[in-house]
């Protein structure tokens, strides 16, 4: 399989320009996004972590809904609000612990949460989770495209 460099890692990723962006989604390569959590020198961590998480959730949302599913990603960060004169960030009314991707596929309700290198589930993660599961739907921890894609291949290929 041929090797990708950073660049064209993101360009498939996000289906940027480029022979590589024209690319079906169920062709591409699996993209190594463990390569993309090492910050360049000077940069924080947690900013790569953050990036490389926010690639694989586009991934995936873009795998599932070529596949015939739905999925969106789903956000709880508040919002900045103007209380006294002062800007204040206001508290999401979501729920605590919710997955990074919610989708339906085939007809199942699927929960999934992106976690990257040594990121783990917080506890209302976790609750959320078990939440999901009693309630019959399915919930998945992605930490990487090449396993979510056999993860998906075991679970839904009829």
């Amino acid at each position: 399989m041929k090797k990708y460099n950073q660049i064209e890692q993101l360009n498939i990723l996000f289906g940027c320009c480029g022979e590589v962006g024209r690319t079906a989604p169920n062709e591409l390569p699996f993209p190594d996004t463990n390569s993309l959590v090492s910050p360049p020198k000077g940069q924080r961590e947690v900013k790569a972590h953050s990036n490389a998480a926010n690639a694989l959730t586009r991934q995936i949302i873009r795998f599932i809904t070529s596949h015939g599913g739905q999925a969106e990603r789903i956000a709880i960060m508040g919002k900045p609000q103007r209380v006294a004169g002062r800007i204040q960030w206001v508290r999401s009314a979501m729920t605590v612990g919710t997955a990074d991707i919610s989708a339906t596929i085939h007809g199942r309700s699927v929960k999934i949460e992106v976690k990257i290198g040594s990121d783990r589930q917080s506890e209302a993660q976790r609750n959320y989770q078990r939440q999901i599961e009693a309630a019959g739907g399915i919930y998945y921890i992605a930490k990487d495209y090449g396993s979510f894609i056999e993860w998906y291949n075991e679970s839904f290929k009829k």
